[in-house]
């Protein structure tokens, strides 16, 4: 939503800048470029004005201010229509196209945000059980049954395994027969045989078990770890029974908004642990049963004949592969994706307020161009005499500013613009302070850029016309400052950090900063290009004042890749480069060093592969009186 606002009013105003211009053209041109237009338009309006005469010869010829109305109808039904096309059509078809595009993105962010949640929760019960599981072995392998015999000895083993967690509810020591040999923990369970049980069978079979939920002989669900061992050619068990409540904690009290819950089913279907709003602990669970699957699997559940009152709902499944136990995590659809449908449903208000808008702004722009175009054919047909008199005279000026307003114009429209957008934004009271904060970051990125612009199209004339070098004080440390906030972002995407040590001290110097910007613009820009294939990077920028030979040096290093040293004397020859094929043109270190010169300083380099880059800036506190003298003679010259 955050883009879609300025390409639209970029598409709108690009637009009227062409048809502002278009009316320059037209009717603010020379006389000789005037004249034929309106003798054409004259012609036009006879032309069409004799075809109705023939026809209907008996209501009159219209007038000449009857048939001006109607061409201003004409042009202005033309207009709108035009402006509706170029602008409604753009808007609405950019504005659908990203609010699919974000619809995707972010439902896809969300599920793979919904599945790591559901990995690290799967991870945190994996390392419970295999933690305990680890800890029952070690305390079987490392103590005989007859240490273990010992209820003192085995109630100190309890202990010890409760110090940290306090997660096992008794612990027991069982023969192979399935009697009790030791016990400790609540329940009366000395006389029983468990040689019957599932779980006893298992354990005699694999060596460890981790079980299924049951009740047993203490009548209230709960699982047992057990791990066996072989001593003097007798099997005995190690029995742990897990605390129901705190394992019941570490998996039920995972909250994911209002209506997520999170359980466990074994292979049969039946409540491991409680869900949160329907269903108990050892009750089948209603959600239908699947096959053992790797990974996590998140399915979207739609609303069935069975249960037409049931929501639509995300719900993620993952198997553990010892116990035979699927976490399942699930959320109301609604609920998940809230924040996609309110942005969706944002970006339609914005696009039909959008929409609304330019139809208005349209109509009213074009009613002012009309009366504009009738201002201006009165004026026209009151100084034509004047003007074709005058026309080719001022032929070849009218002609070179209409180039100067080409550029300037659609400039100026958008700093307008800007402005507008500025004011918008600060009477707007429901937009995130957060988003407010970049737009008009952008924003004042935007003017910026238009200066640098119009610094461009003044290069461009020097160029050609060689015109005389601009010199202007110039805050060394500020203009550096500008030249980071510049680049940043782009660094910060390739994960590179600009680290700045400016001298405090440091004097004004008299120079060209836009020649200035293009130098340091040029390195931080190689500075950037030399992490390829680095995750991470910085760019140190320091300055320094050298009051004693009215110089200062500046610095700018990296720990990109570095340049062999057998290179280092090629560098600044035109068309040599280092980069890879199409990404460098081998003029942008050869454009600095003449830039340099010119400006009576020197450029220096140091590199390590490997390491990294440092290339050393001098430039005096003024520019020398024989470059100033050499440059003026080759401007005039």
């Amino acid at each position: 939503m955050a883009r879609m606002f300025p390409v639209r009013r970029t598409v709108f105003l690009r637009y009227f800048g062409m048809t502002l211009e278009s009316f320059n053209i037209d009717l603010g041109l020379t006389a000789d470029c005037a004249r034929p237009i309106r003798e054409s338009r004259r012609q036009g309006m006879k032309g069409n004005r004799e075809q109705p005469v023939q026809e209907n010869g008996a209501k009159g010829e219209r007038t000449e201010e009857e048939w001006r109305k109607y061409h201003y109808a004409k042009l202005y039904r033309k207009f709108i229509g035009i402006t509706l096309v170029c602008s409604l059509v753009p808007l609405l078809l950019v504005g659908w196209a990203i609010n699919i595009h974000y619809t995707r993105f972010a439902k896809t962010r969300m599920t793979e945000s919904f599945q790591t949640e559901v990995e690290y929760h799967k991870r945190i019960i994996e390392l419970f059980l295999r933690e305990r599981s680890a800890r029952l072995q070690l305390i079987a392998q490392t103590h005989s049954k007859e240490y273990l015999k010992e209820m003192g000895n085995l109630a100190h083993v309890f202990e010890v395994m409760n110090q940290e967690y306090g997660s096992i509810s008794d612990l027991g020591l069982i023969s192979e027969e399935g009697g009790h040999l030791a016990y400790v923990g609540p329940y009366d369970l000395m006389d029983k045989n468990y040689s019957q049980t599932f779980w006893f069978k298992n354990v005699m079979e694999r060596g460890i078990f981790v079980s299924d939920m049951f009740t047993g002989f203490r009548k209230v669900p709960h699982f047992i770890i057990a791990v066996t061992r072989q001593e003097k050619g007798e099997k005995w068990i190690l029995r742990a029974t897990v605390d129901t409540e705190v394992f019941r904690a570490l998996v039920e009290n995972v909250r994911i908004g209002k209506t997520g819950e999170v359980y466990l089913l074994n292979e049969e279907g039946i409540y491991q642990t409680s869900p949160r709003f329907t269903g108990k602990i050892m009750e089948r669970s209603a959600m239908p049963l699947e096959p053992f699957h790797d990974g996590i699997k998140i399915q979207v559940v739609e609303p069935d004949e069975k249960n037409p009152k049931a929501k639509k709902e995300i719900v993620a499944t993952a198997w553990f592969r010892d116990p035979g136990w699927r976490l399942v995590v699930k959320q109301e659809y609604s609920e998940a994706f809230d924040e996609v449908n309110y942005a969706n449903y944002a970006t339609l208000i914005f696009l039909h307020l959008s929409a609304l808008i330019i139809l208005i702004v349209s109509i009213l722009t074009t009613r002012h161009l009309v009366r504009v175009i009738k201002n201006r054919d009165i004026e026209a047909d009151q100084l034509g005499r004047q003007l074709m008199e005058a026309g080719k005279m001022a032929s070849l000026g009218e002609l070179s500013a209409g180039v100067a307003h080409e550029i300037n114009n659609p400039l100026a429209i958008i700093l307008t613009e800007r402005q507008i957008l500025l004011d918008l934004l600060d009477q707007t009271t429901n937009v995130d302070e957060g988003f407010k904060r970049e737009l008009k970051e952008s924003l004042n990125q935007m003017d910026v850029q238009i200066n640098r612009c119009k610094r461009i199209t003044h290069n461009l004339l020097r160029f050609s016309r060689r015109t005389r070098s601009v010199i202007e004080k110039i805050d060394l440390n500020s203009f550096l400052e500008e030249m980071v906030e510049l680049m940043e972002r782009e660094a910060k995407s390739s994960g590179i950090k600009f680290l700045t040590n400016f001298d405090e001290n440091l004097k004004p110097i008299l120079s060209d900063p836009s020649q200035l910007q293009q130098v340091f613009l040029n390195l931080i820009t190689n500075a950037i290009d030399a992490h390829d294939g680095k995750p991470y990077g910085t760019i140190h920028i320091s300055t320094r004042a050298d009051d004693e030979h009215q110089k200062v040096h500046v610095v700018f290093a990296d720990t990109g890749a570095g340049i062999p040293k057998e290179l280092l004397t090629k560098i600044f020859d035109p068309f040599f480069t280092t980069k890879a094929v199409g990404k460098g043109t081998g003029l942008g270190l050869s454009i600095c060093y003449s830039i340099i010169q010119r400006l009576g300083g020197t450029i220096l380099v140091k590199s390590e592969v490997g390491q990294g880059t440092e290339f050393t800036l001098t430039v005096p506190y003024q520019r020398p009186a024989e470059v100033q003298e050499g440059v003026a003679a080759r401007q005039t010259g």
